[in-house]
């Protein structure tokens, strides 16, 4: 978020001493021995893998997403930035955005740079990818129950700041049964600042659903953080939900492993952050977003 103005500053540490954890009720502790069967190297090299797929397949599909920022002095909310948008194809087929509300900002704090914008639609649902990895420091942590599901937990930094080009620096749990991402906890780097300008992102929670019995998909992305501008503390508060999911077209086919995906599922094709449907039999179980 920008305070007025813009910013650059580029640091890349491991997370483990930068952030504090969050505390969720539905997590369980984290324990630190080694996995078992398998080492660190290649849950990684399995988990890019099932990203990589994944964001293939995302490309896929259409979905809503509805965006929510607020400014809080107090407990008094005294600025509001909303936008709701369809991620639909156009009748040639191409991947468009089409702006369904969008009201006018009451933000008077801070104001919405074009980063935030990015992060919202491209980091916030963060996705590792295989070509992705090199530019990352990947850091095994342990393991951890996150509601129903068995994860390992690692930390991640990026190597390097090139250029203009953002990262995201936090913390994620892999599922030991389809080797995909199911939570990321952290922030956009770098923070931006330089003389008289400033461009501050908050540290964010985003969890994810399986749709269609395949891949974890980001459902709800939550945001409570003290921005530290020069000027004064600002506390914002964020909510990003990914609904409706739906496969594009019936000539579409999304392969995973080498084989397309079952028809969709309508009941897993929307998701919501006050609590999720019941799986099929056939599904591992779920991680659920936290009720708001």
């Amino acid at each position: 978020m920008k305070f007025g103005l813009h910013a650059l500053f580029a640091t890349a540490l491991l997370l483990a001493s930068m952030f504090c954890m969050p505390a969720l009720a539905q997590e369980g502790p984290l324990e630190t021995a080694p996995p078992k069967g398998i080492t660190p190297d290649e849950i990684i090299k399995r988990f890019a893998a099932k990203e990589t797929q994944f964001a293939e397949a995302r490309d896929q599909y259409t979905y809503r997403q509805d965006v929510k920022v607020e400014t809080l002095d107090g407990d008094t909310v005294d600025g509001v930035y909303r936008e709701v948008f369809d991620v639909i194809f156009d009748d040639q087929g191409k991947r468009t955005e089409n702006v369904v509300f969008a009201p006018q900002s009451s933000l008077t704090r801070i104001s919405m740079s074009q980063e935030d914008l990015d992060d919202i639609r491209h980091r916030l649902p963060f996705v590792l990818t295989s070509s992705e990895i090199p530019e990352y420091n990947i850091l095994y942590v342990g393991q951890q129950q996150e509601d129903e599901l068995h994860c390992y937990v690692f930390d991640i930094a990026p190597k390097q700041i090139v250029g203009k080009k953002r990262y995201f620096q936090g913390r994620i749990w892999v599922d030991d049964h389809d080797y995909q991402i199911v939570k990321t906890y952290g922030k956009t780097v770098p923070d931006i600042r330089k003389k008289n300008n400033e461009n501050l992102f908050p540290k964010f929670t985003t969890w994810r659903q399986q749709i269609d019995g395949q891949y974890w998909f980001p459902v709800y992305t939550r945001a409570d953080d003290e921005l530290h501008f020069t000027m004064g503390d600002v506390h914002i508060k964020e909510i990003v939900k990914y609904e409706d999911y739906k496969r594009f077209g019936s000539n579409v086919k999304v392969l995973y492993q080498g084989k397309e995906l079952p028809p969709a599922d309508k009941k897993n094709q929307q998701p919501s952050p006050q609590g999720q449907q019941p799986a099929p039999q056939s599904q591992p179980p779920q991680s659920q977003p936290p009720q708001k």
